[in-house]
């Protein structure tokens, strides 16, 4: 996977730290998703798939080190979550001890501040590079939809569906939970991170286009439920 193409989720609550880790990792070609607390960063695991998250410890409603238990202990099967995100800590904590903690939950990488971040970026790159050559993980199956997590690939009735990186993503939130109705504000906020419902237009026509490259089967997946949000559908529709 090229660092280019690659989606990182920060879970900084430092504002200045996490505006010059935006920047930067912007201008280096990453697409960044921001969070500012545990529970932002738990919704972004969840709904958003990056491939790799830097997570600070000192959170203000919890400490950093849940989430990387939260995401080494999930079920692949279940789809939710890729227990094998890589997972770089960002923190002021230094101590042996607790970049012992920090390997014990999970991390892969551990990173005391204050940083040079032209090693952070290399960090980030070494990870990424061991990630694409990890072995492939279980696919996930909607009726005749298959989704690979790691390769980013759908597939409908065994043939290849070409997806951009947010049509995949949508995809994919809704599939972690099949028949459920997501509303807008959910899928605009783990998707793309808006913390508005000024952008439903953007989440409307990544649904069009979504359910246009599903052919005509698109309708029977990806259904409007008119002034809520979308759901995904296992199956025929009445």
């Amino acid at each position: 996977m090229e660092s280019a193409a690659a989606t990182v989720l920060l879970i900084e609550d430092h504002l200045p730290t996490r505006a010059f880790l935006v920047d930067n990792l912007s201008a280096d070609g990453f697409e960044v998703l921001e969070a500012d607390c545990l529970a932002a960063g738990r919704r972004f695991v969840r709904t958003s798939f990056p491939d790799l998250a830097i997570v600070d410890l000192g959170l203000p409603d919890g400490d950093g080190l849940e989430l990387l238990r939260h995401v080494r202990e999930a079920d692949r099967v279940a789809g939710c979550l890729d227990p094998d995100l890589p997972l770089l800590v960002l923190s002021g904590r230094s101590t042996d001890i607790d970049r012992l903690r920090g390997f014990d939950r999970g991390a892969d990488d551990y990173v005391v501040k204050p940083f040079s971040y032209q090693e952070l970026r290399a960090r980030i790159r070494a990870l990424l590079r061991r990630t694409r050559r990890r072995p492939g993980t279980g696919r996930l199956r909607v009726g005749a939809l298959e989704l690979d997590p790691v390769a980013r690939q759908v597939w409908l009735h065994g043939v290849p569906v070409a997806l951009s990186k947010k049509e995949y993503a949508l995809l994919r939130a809704l599939a972690t939970e099949p028949t459920r109705v997501f509303t807008r504000e959910e899928l605009l906020r783990g998707v793309w991170g808006f913390r508005s419902m000024g952008h439903t237009r953007t989440l409307d026509s990544h649904a069009f286009r979504l359910r246009k490259k599903l052919n005509a089967a698109g309708d029977a997946f990806i259904v409007n439920v008119w002034g809520v949000g979308y759901r995904l559908v296992d199956g025929a529709i009445d």
